[in-house]
C-alpha cells in the first residue's frame, strides 16, 4: 500500500490529464460551431480541468504533489483565470491534502520505532492533521507530556519518486498549468536533487536543530524543537498559528504585513545566522503565531551555505537599479559577470531582474500578484530559470540557486498581497546589495 511504486500506474495517472483537458476543450469548440454558451463550456472545462489536476496531485503525493506545491508559491505567473479554479486548486496543494487511512502509514512507526512504538507517546491521534508530498503528520502527545507533530514518510515513497517528475513536464504543460515560456527541464533536475534529500529525516532532523539553536532567542522567528528522528520518522514540539494560506484568505492587511516583513526578514538573515538556506519557501511552511512571531517548519529541503548568501546575487540585483544599460554593464564586468569578450542584451537582462530590482527601489513596496503578472509580461520570456539572456552571465552555481528561491519568496509576498520594507532591508542584510549601490540609482 502507500505510495505506489509502479510507474505505469502512476504515469497512467498523470497522462491522463492532458487527454481529458483536450477533451474538454475539443468539447467547447463544438459549442461555438453549434451557438451553445461557448464562455460557460469553457469555464467549466478550466474549472473542471484545475480540479483533476489538483485531485491528481495530491492522490499521488511523492514527486507529483512536490511539483503542484512548488508552482503553486509562483501561482501570479499562470494563465489568466478570472474564475480563479487554477488559483483554488493550487492554493489547496500547499495544504489540506488527502491523507493515507493509518493502516497504511503504522507499519513505517513500527520499522522505525519498533511494536511497541506507542509506549513513547501518551496520546497519538490516528487522524492525520497535515498531508504533504512525501508524508503526512499526526498531532500527539509525547511521554514527557509535550504536544508533537510526528511526520511520517509514505510508504514507497521512495520507491515512487522515480515514477513522477519525468512525465509530469509534459502533462502540466497540456493542462495549462504551467505558462508557454516556463522551462520544465532545470525543475525536473532541481526536484529529483531536492526530493532526494528530502527522504532522510535525519538529516531534515540535524538542520532543523541548527535553525532552533540560532533561532532560539529570537523575538520574531521560532523553530520547533526536534524530540526524536529517525530515517523515516520526525517528533516535533508542536507549532500552533495560522497557515500563510489562512493569512492570505482571512488575515487582516496589518497581519499580512507582518508576517510578510518578517517572512523576508528570514531569507535574508538565516544563511548568515545558521549557514542554511531554507529552499522551500511556500506559503504551507510559514505561520504567524498568537504573539506575532514567524513559525518556520519543514526543513528537508535546505542548502548549506556557510557563508551566507553569496555576495554576486545581492551585487547583481543592487547594480540594476541606475537603469542604465551602459553603467549596469559596466559593473556586471567589473564583477566579472560577463565573461571578456561576451556580448548580451543587458535591457533584457534588466527585465529579467525586475522582479528583484523594482520593489528595491521602494523603501516600502506593496506585493500583489497583478504587479507580478505585470512584471513577468514585460519580457519576451522571463519566467524560464535558463533565460537565454541569464545564462551568458558567469553565475556560480548558488547564484542561480538563490535566485529560484527568491522567486518564489516574491510569489509568496505577492499571494499575501503584503505592503513589506524593502530597500532597507535589502541594505542591511543582502550581502553586496549596498556595496553595488551608485548615487544615480536613487529615486
Amino acid at each position: 500500500m502507500g505510495l505506489s511504486p509502479s510507474r505505469l500506474r502512476r504515469s497512467a495517472a498523470v497522462a491522463a490529464l492532458p487527454i481529458k483537458a483536450l477533451g474538454r476543450s475539443a468539447h467547447s469548440q463544438l459549442a461555438r460551431i453549434t451557438r451553445a454558451d461557448y464562455e460557460a463550456q469553457k469555464r467549466q472545462a478550466r474549472a473542471d480541468t484545475a480540479a483533476d489536476t489538483r485531485a491528481v496531485l495530491g492522490q499521488l503525493k511523492g514527486g507529483a504533489l512536490k511539483v503542484g506545491q512548488l508552482l503553486s508559491t509562483v501561482d501570479s505567473l499562470f494563465p489568466q483565470d478570472p474564475e480563479g479554479s487554477w488559483r483554488e486548486a493550487l492554493t489547496a496543494l500547499q495544504e489540506n491534502n488527502p491523507a493515507l487511512p493509518f493502516s497504511e502509514v503504522e507499519p513505517v512507526l513500527v520499522a522505525e520505532l519498533g511494536p511497541g512504538w506507542r509506549e513513547s507517546f501518551q496520546t497519538f491521534d490516528e487522524d492525520a492533521v497535515a498531508a504533504a508530498s512525501l508524508g503526512q503528520v499526526h498531532r500527539a502527545q509525547w511521554l514527557d507530556g509535550n504536544e508533537v507533530a510526528v511526520k511520517i514518510q509514505y510508504p514507497g515513497a521512495a520507491e515512487a519518486l522515480a515514477a513522477d517528475v519525468r512525465s509530469l513536464a509534459l502533462a502540466l504543460r497540456l493542462t495549462s498549468l504551467v505558462a508557454r515560456g516556463v522551462s520544465m527541464p532545470p525543475l525536473i533536475v532541481e526536484l529529483r536533487t531536492r526530493l532526494a534529500e528530502e527522504l532522510d529525516y535525519q538529516r531534515e532532523a540535524q538542520h532543523q536543530r541548527r535553525f532552533a539553536n540560532a533561532y532560539r532567542q529570537d523575538h520574531e522567528v521560532i523553530i520547533p524543537e526536534v524530540v526524536a528522528a529517525t530515517r523515516r520518522i520526525l517528533v516535533s514540539n508542536w507549532l500552533d498559528g495560522r497557515s500563510f494560506p489562512e493569512l492570505a484568505l482571512s488575515g487582516t492587511a496589518a497581519e499580512r504585513d507582518l508576517a510578510g516583513t518578517q517572512y523576508q526578514r528570514f531569507f535574508l538573515t538565516s544563511p548568515r545566522q545558521v549557514g542554511l538556506l531554507h529552499t522551500d519557501p511556500h506559503p504551507g511552511n510559514f505561520r504567524l503565531t498568537a504573539d506575532n512571531k514567524l513559525g518556520v517548519m519543514d526543513f528537508g529541503s535546505t542548502l548549506v551555505m556557510p557563508g551566507g548568501l553569496p555576495t554576486s546575487f545581492g551585487g547583481l540585483i543592487g547594480s540594476t537599479l541606475s537603469g542604465d544599460p551602459v553603467q549596469v554593464e559596466r559593473k556586471l564586468r567589473e564583477g566579472g559577470f560577463i565573461k571578456r569578450g561576451a556580448h548580451l542584451n543587458v535591457e533584457k537582462l534588466m527585465d529579467y531582474l525586475s522582479p528583484f530590482s523594482e520593489p528595491a527601489r521602494h523603501d516600502e513596496f506593496y506585493f500583489s500578484p497583478d504587479w507580478l503578472r505585470e512584471e513577468f509580461s514585460r519580457s519576451n520570456d522571463p519566467r524560464n530559470p535558463d533565460f537565454a539572456v541569464a545564462m551568458k552571465l558567469n553565475m556560480p552555481a548558488e547564484l542561480l540557486f538563490t535566485h529560484r528561491v527568491w522567486l518564489g519568496v516574491v510569489g509568496v509576498l505577492s499571494g499575501l498581497h503584503a505592503t513589506v520594507p524593502v530597500r532597507p532591508e535589502l541594505e542591511a542584510y543582502l550581502p553586496g546589495f549596498a556595496a553595488a549601490l551608485n548615487p544615480a540609482a536613487r529615486p
